[in-house]
């Protein structure tokens, strides 16, 4: 198995805020490259893993929110029936921005041997952010595609895509130019 995981963070979501448009149609478009990596991660063993809010319902499955999103969400219904989990995907409730903090990545990253970590999903400035900082603070070796990776708008995601690249030291080159196998045979960026 390779030593790197991809996360998918909040791209299973309600969008039913104000204003939500913006990064709705950011995340229909991000969700396609979200889509061709996690392709490439089952056929290349690397493990999937979802890091999703669960709106408050702490007592829902995976299973029940995705079943939620998809009958009852107007904004997310297309993205979360393209992009639901498959059965040998991981499924980790966060209660916070970071995907680390109070959850049990931290615990799940070790015993798959993870070291590299591939993140997607949205928001690019808050959610996606915050998990790539405590993600470095942990030393893991990060790849944020910036076409996979959606924000309220394009100078926001561009501003979190320069502090992912120029503080994280992470890898932003989007799908087009860098596939999953090719970064996954790289060797880590010193």
């Amino acid at each position: 198995m390779a030593d790197a995981a991809l996360l998918i963070i909040d791209m299973l979501n309600r969008f039913d805020f104000a204003d939500s448009r913006p990064l709705v149609e950011a995340a229909h478009r991000a969700a396609g490259a979200v889509e061709r990596l996690r392709e490439q991660a089952h056929a290349a063993d690397v493990p999937v893993i979802y890091v999703n809010d669960n709106y408050g319902d702490w007592q829902s499955t995976p299973d029940q929110l995705i079943e939620q999103l998809i009958d009852d969400n107007p904004e997310g219904c297309a993205i979360a029936r393209r992009l639901a989990p498959g059965e040998r995907d991981y499924f980790v409730i966060k209660p916070e921005f970071s995907g680390f903090y109070a959850t049990n990545l931290p615990a799940i990253l070790p015993r798959l041997g993870i070291s590299r970590l591939i993140l997607t999903g949205v928001a690019a400035d808050i959610c996606v952010l915050f998990t790539a900082a405590d993600a470095h603070m942990r030393e893991y070796d990060l790849w944020v595609p910036a076409d996979a990776v959606a924000g309220i708008s394009p100078e926001r995601t561009a501003w979190a895509i320069d502090i992912m690249r120029d503080t994280l030291s992470a890898e932003v080159r989007a799908t087009a130019d860098l596939s999953l196998g090719d970064w996954v045979r790289s060797a880590p960026h010193d």
